[in-house]
């Protein structure tokens, strides 16, 4: 009975496997097969703070794509403090066009890294207890963002097998894949510094919202909680990591430690020596290209 067990498993899985669709090889989608393959549900409350909403993109046929049939979460930036995610969506069209499941998600701002980062595992259990109204698949989650959002969506990935970090995601969910766009792994104490610290008082405040809760500088044994150095290990889900050299707000020198950790087959890095904060237009578009090649051989 096992052995017929076992087999069945492999030979569903070697199914799956053959009829993936190889994400390269999907032909980017119109604006108007676009609207023709998505049901979008707007604004859909996942908490009870009007901050807590997010928007669903629910493709037609994501179900054919096999073992690619990902859920793509993404996290705008802002610094915890400002944005939306509808001013980040040039980072979620890149999937939308290859006609993935894509939810796009606000959270609390102003409330501090900690309630922030509480916020995707809200979200992510949310999804699982009602997914009769979804149907994604939430055994396949690539969780990403941009600068804070790709800090929250980080510090979740790789925490996710840690019975130490806080906040637990619910059993059905499984995140198999993190994509970090300038977002900080370590040295979250420098970064803290540097808002905090800076001439102009708007950045200032932002750096003094980091943690709310502390009378100046954040414990370094507080920070580790909120760092993804401090949970990753072999096990933890591949990372797709871009960042750049000249980044005033998460400087290189905060990847330093992190970066020569990663596995060289299983985890990518793009280092922009004389990239900023924000890709451009340019680095963005080569960077969806490699990201495309990284989620086929996940």
């Amino acid at each position: 009975m096992k052995k017929t067990v076992v087999h069945l498993t492999i030979i569903s899985l070697l199914l799956l496997t053959s009829c993936s669709k190889k994400l390269t090889s999907v032909q980017d989608k119109t604006t108007e097969q676009i609207s023709a393959t998505y049901e979008i549900k707007k604004d859909v409350l996942y908490g009870t703070d009007a901050e807590q909403k997010m928007d669903i993109y629910l493709a037609k046929d994501a179900k054919s794509y096999g073992k690619n049939n990902y859920t793509i979460v993404f996290l705008h930036g802002g610094g915890y403090y400002l944005s939306d995610k509808s001013e980040e969506e040039k980072y979620i069209e890149p999937y939308l066009k290859k006609g993935l499941n894509v939810v796009n998600m606000n959270y609390r701002l102003k409330k501090g890294i900690p309630i922030a980062t509480t916020d995707l595992t809200n979200a992510l259990n949310f999804l699982k207890t009602n997914n009769s109204n979804y149907d994604l698949n939430l055994n396949n989650i690539i969780v990403t963002g941009f600068s804070a959002g790709a800090h929250i969506a980080t510090n979740v990935g790789v925490s996710q097998n840690n019975p130490e970090y806080p906040n637990k995601l619910n059993d059905g969910i499984k995140i198999t894949g993190i994509i970090n766009f300038s977002g900080p792994v370590d040295g979250l104490d420098v970064v803290e510094k540097i808002f905090s610290d800076h001439e102009n008082e708007f950045m200032s405040e932002i750096g003094e919202a980091l943690f709310p809760e502390s009378e100046g500088y954040e414990s370094k044994e507080k920070i580790a909680v909120y760092e993804p150095i401090t949970y990753f290990d072999k096990n933890d889900p591949p990372i797709f990591l871009w960042h750049g050299g000249k980044d005033n707000q998460i400087p290189p020198q905060t990847f330093e430690k992190f970066v020569p950790m990663l596995n060289e087959n299983k985890d990518f890095v793009i280092y922009k020596p004389d990239g900023q904060h924000d890709p451009t237009d340019t680095e963005l578009k080569d960077a969806y290209v490699e990201i495309f090649n990284f989620l086929d051989n996940l």
